[in-house]
């Protein structure tokens, strides 16, 4: 039976386990977003893994919501994250990309010019955020005009296509956590009287089109997409996410995509007010292909997903964050070292390339 430690085929990639690294924010980018060499120590040092996806990462100057995060729109950004892939592939690791745009989740002090952030609605969401001066409210972004759509999409085929040039092996479309996609695709916050909105069709056609835009620029081997059915993340909810789910992931089944990453819903979601009931498990037959979830696994509850067939592949978040070594620890049985929450979102080494590997 296949288990934690069994290959996989993942669209074009032959992955040596499926223990994946999960794309995690650390807000180590400097300048102008651009990641570093301190980076592509910190994603060699995890090269073990089956396949890591790469953090969030902002197709376009207006995506920014998050204090140093990585941009993939420059030349200078496209060189910082030649250093990373050039290490992972020297430790013979495989890396891909995750696309990505806030939305509304952002702030005027993020935006060029000043501006509100775009979103589908003029829908602000509950809560406050860190401009990287002080914490302020979310502001009530500008819904996004029909016509602007074709920009949005080529913001991320631009991404796309830079990430090839940066040496990535394929990418993962952020279409979760309550960013732009997801802000599409859920009636929550999509109160749109055009194309793009009412109609769960409708709702999901931003989603299809920017994954088919991406395929055309990868080919569908070396693309996976990212949703989060369950999720409240950045204020989210759907009134019917399993029909929501449903119809966009038998729509990306058509495009014969590397995977699905879905995640599920884990104690930390209910006490915020998620409720379980729609995730990998209830949703895994609406998608023919590879399926990976995230959402605090541990070995056992890994092995006994890919035995019952509701997923092939666990990406694994924090466990990465303090363990470099993660699949040899897990799969040995070792012991694992505890992450220092206090620097997971600060600067420097302290927290990101330091924690040891097993003797």
């Amino acid at each position: 039976m296949s288990s934690l430690f069994s290959p996989l085929k993942v669209g074009a990639l032959t992955l040596p386990n499926r223990v994946l690294m999960a794309p995690l924010t650390r807000c180590r980018a400097e300048g102008a977003n651009v990641p570093t060499a301190l980076m592509a120590e910190y994603y060699a040092q995890r090269a073990s893994a089956g396949l890591i996806i790469a953090e969030a990462t902002t197709v376009s100057p207006r995506g920014h919501g998050y204090p140093n995060t990585p941009g993939i729109y420059t030349d200078e950004q496209v060189a910082g994250w030649k250093l990373v892939t050039d290490a992972v592939h020297a430790k013979g690791g495989r890396i891909f990309l995750q696309l990505w745009h806030v939305g509304r989740i952002s702030h005027p002090d993020y935006q060029p010019n000043g501006e509100l952030p775009v979103a589908p609605s003029a829908i602000a969401p509950k809560g406050q955020l860190w401009t990287g001066k002080a914490m302020a409210d979310y502001v009530v972004p500008r819904a996004l005009r029909t016509e602007e759509m074709p920009g949005i999409v080529a913001e991320y085929v631009r991404g796309a296509r830079l990430a090839k040039q940066a040496g990535f092996d394929g990418v993962e479309i952020h279409n979760a956590n309550g960013y732009l996609l997801d802000q599409f695709l859920r009636d929550g916050t999509n109160k749109r009287a055009d194309g793009y909105g009412g109609s769960v069709e409708n709702r999901a056609r931003l989603t299809l089109e920017v994954t088919a835009a991406v395929v055309s620029v990868w080919g569908s081997d070396r693309v996976g997409i990212r949703l989060s059915p369950g999720g409240v993340f950045n204020d989210m909810h759907d009134s019917d996410p399993q029909r929501t789910f449903s119809y966009v992931l038998g729509e990306l089944s058509k495009l014969e995509l590397a995977y699905a990453h879905v995640t599920r819903v884990t104690a930390q979601d209910i006490a915020h007010g998620a409720k379980d009931g729609v995730g990998p498990k209830e949703l895994r037959h609406c998608f023919k292909g590879v399926l990976i979830t995230a959402g605090g696994f541990d070995r056992p509850q890994g092995d006994a997903a890919i035995h019952e067939g509701w997923a092939d592949a666990i990406a694994f978040g924090v466990p990465f964050l303090s363990n470099p070594d993660l699949p040899s620890r897990l799969e040995k049985g070792l012991g694992l070292n505890t992450p220092d929450e206090g620097t997971f979102y600060a600067s420097g080494a302290k927290g990101y390339t330091d924690y040891p590997f097993a003797q």
